[in-house]
């Protein structure tokens, strides 16, 4: 894309979409647990896909107008489903007796998820062909820059869907409280699922072959949910000021399933402890972890962490269902120091990770769920966004390639720029199938500049062109 001739995303038009159907549990109050009020200040996730643009043909002259027309009625389908998505988030307060609590509310009949057609004169290959991820995706998502306690009065769920010149972009907008990524992928396949069946069929009774789990679980299996009362009186007691963003560059590196297999088979040799095995995973996130620390040139004795979200629900004794739909994730950590992490190899900061996943277990998961309801308290972003510090998000076993909307397999998956900073890593599963990894890093321009020339982390990246020369017909 001619970088002297910037292209714009135009809206075409916006509409509010409603569930299809009310169900009675809809019209209750969803009351939230530990794990989504602690994320209120984050921003929304952003994520979509790119799909190749449907053919004209004598049957259907205007095969995306009539795409869209069937994402807005599966859109509605699916939100029967996933009904707190289409309500607001509401703040309940009164003085005497203190009490301060938030909850969703999907009962109102004027409030529903946004549904935004745009369009943008560029093509597939100038979103997969540069180095860098073009700003202009971006603008493929909206509400960028709110954070999910603007879900009072913002949407808390928002698709827009972009047409470029040969392609269609399929992004969602999500407030983090209502789920966390996994419930984001559940509600994405879904959605996928029932266009995909509407396009075949011409109709669609709206079932979907996993229902999602809507009711929140809050430990406590014996009794109801009940919202849970806040040590605040006003929401700027805990809301943070809006961070001004940094420079970033955005660059997406492509891993392989034999490049991991060598990074494990090392990370082990060098790990060489009894009875652990360092999954090939753990081995990338080392990699990634020191290679990045090296671009920093910190000081020896700073402290740096390479963080690494984890799903509580397999964690659990007895397990939550992975149809479970809310927040049910935490973070783990690795510490060092910047010299130990620099001096030692691959094996050794893997095993740090390691271990740090090892620990959480169904006893640490509740012990820091009983310490929350103790003392309530609001995540706040500015310890995630020490510069010293590598934040991994997402996962690659989401199987974001598995969203079939009718259209094929997707092109590409990307990311907006909410919830971006310096050392900010989001993993998708790869191009190349099951066991490939696709990495989207921010780092400051000098920092990233530094990790292209860093040969131990280059040496296990794949070729640049595999962005697009891996997709047939592009």
């Amino acid at each position: 894309m001619n970088q002297e001739t910037p292209k714009h995303v135009r809206q075409i038009s916006k509409c509010i979409i409603k569930p299809h159907k009310i169900s009675e549990e809809s019209k209750q109050p969803t009351y939230l647990t530990p794990w989504d009020l602690s994320l209120v200040n984050l921003n929304y996730i952003q994520k979509g896909l790119l799909f190749r643009k449907p053919s004209p043909s004598f049957q259907d002259p205007n095969p995306t107008i009539t795409f869209i027309d069937q994402l807005k009625h599966s859109l509605s389908m699916t939100l029967t489903h996933f009904y707190p998505l289409s309500g607001r988030m509401v703040t309940k307060k009164q003085d005497n007796p203190p009490f301060y609590g938030i909850y969703v509310d999907s009962s109102n009949d004027s409030v529903g998820a946004e549904f935004i057609h745009a369009a943008v004169d560029i093509t597939m290959m100038d979103i997969l062909t540069p180095t860098d991820v073009p700003l202009i995706v971006q603008s493929f998502f909206a509400l960028d820059g709110a954070i999910c306690h603007d879900g009072h009065t913002e949407p808390l769920l928002v698709v827009q869907v972009t047409e470029l010149l040969d392609g269609i972009f399929v992004g969602c907008t999500f407030n983090h409280v209502v789920g966390d990524g996994t419930s984001y992928w559940k509600f994405f396949h879904a959605f996928a699922e029932i266009t995909r069946n509407l396009r075949k069929a011409g109709i669609h009774d709206g079932s979907i072959s996993r229902p999602p789990i809507t009711k929140r679980w809050f430990m406590e299996n014996d009794i109801d949910p009940a919202l849970i009362s806040l040590p605040f009186s006003h929401h700027k007691e805990f809301i943070e000021d809006r961070y001004e963003r940094p420079l970033l560059r955005e660059r997406m590196f492509h891993f392989t399933e034999e490049s991991l297999a060598k990074l494990k088979a090392i990370a082990n040799e060098e790990c060489s402890t009894k009875n652990v095995q360092i999954s090939s995973f753990q081995a990338l996130c080392a990699l990634v972890w020191r290679s990045i620390t090296r671009t920093r040139h910190f000081n020896s004795d700073r402290i740096t962490s390479c963080r690494l979200p984890i799903d509580d629900r397999l964690r659990l004794n007895p397990p939550l269902s992975g149809n479970y739909f809310g927040n049910c994730v935490q973070s783990v950590s690795g510490t060092t120091t910047v010299g130990e992490l620099v001096q030692h190899g691959n094996g050794w900061a893997a095993l740090l990770l390691h271990e740090a996943i090892k620990e959480h277990t169904d006893e640490k998961i509740r012990g820091l769920r009983e310490e929350w309801m103790k003392k309530p308290r609001i995540n706040q972003t500015r310890p995630i966004f020490d510069p010293a510090n590598v934040m991994m998000g997402s996962s690659p076993r989401f199987d974001a390639y598995g969203c079939d909307f009718g259209l094929g397999t997707a092109v590409a998956a990307r990311c907006g720029f909410n919830n971006k900073f310096d050392g900010k890593v989001t993993s998708h599963r790869g191009l190349t199938g099951i066991g490939s990894v696709l990495l989207e890093v921010c780092l400051p321009p000098e920092s990233m500049s530094a990790l292209e020339s860093d040969e131990e982390f280059m040496g296990a990246v794949s070729p640049h062109e595999i962005h697009w020369q891996h997709l047939p017909c592009v």
